[in-house]
């Protein structure tokens, strides 16, 4: 798998193929929007949104977008932030990991979380959190098999939904 930073134009929008490539991944991840209520219609999901929904990634502070691709083809998506906008909390976060629905169980999200954990491990990082919304077990499920441990129950800070808190120490 290979992980690049998303790169945009010089205008810093993403490139039209990309954005094509970008929504039919986001789109694939129907079952996800319906959860997350990021997206009015999880069943209609326009290049313009996905456009949006990145830009305002890239908004945050320290925020990087990285895509994972396998054998030429766009397998995933993560957002990374090296802190939280809570100063009180030392750890970077990944914001989201995505994967194209079409690709799931072939390993792609626990290699995806692998790179994005050695980045932050070469860093100089002792550790990563991030939040899965409460009403998606199976992401707990998965964070959980990859050795992150709950720390907290709290409201995310974009729409006040209920989500788990998780951390995995990086050792080194």
């Amino acid at each position: 798998m290979r992980l690049d930073p998303l790169a945009l134009t010089p205008d810093r929008d993403i490139p039209a193929p990309l954005l094509t490539e970008l929504t039919a991944l986001y789109a694939s991840a129907r079952t996800f929007h319906a959860l997350s209520g990021e997206f009015p219609d999880p069943d209609d999901i326009r290049p313009e949104q996905v456009a949006a929904a990145l830009a305002d990634e890239l908004a945050q502070p320290g925020a990087e977008v990285f895509l994972a691709r396998s054998e030429g083809r766009l397998v995933g998506v993560v957002v990374t932030l090296t802190r939280h906008p809570d100063p009180a909390d030392p750890d970077p976060w990944i914001g989201l990991l995505m994967v194209d629905a079409r690709e799931r169980r072939k390993g792609h999200g626990r290699e995806l979380a692998t790179a994005v954990e050695e980045r932050f491990r070469a860093a100089g990082r002792g550790a990563v959190r991030l939040a899965v919304l409460d009403a998606n077990p199976e992401g707990l499920a998965f964070w959980t098999a990859l050795g992150y441990e709950v720390l907290d129950h709290r409201r995310d800070r974009q729409l006040g939904r209920p989500c788990t808190v998780l951390r995995k120490p990086l050792r080194g």
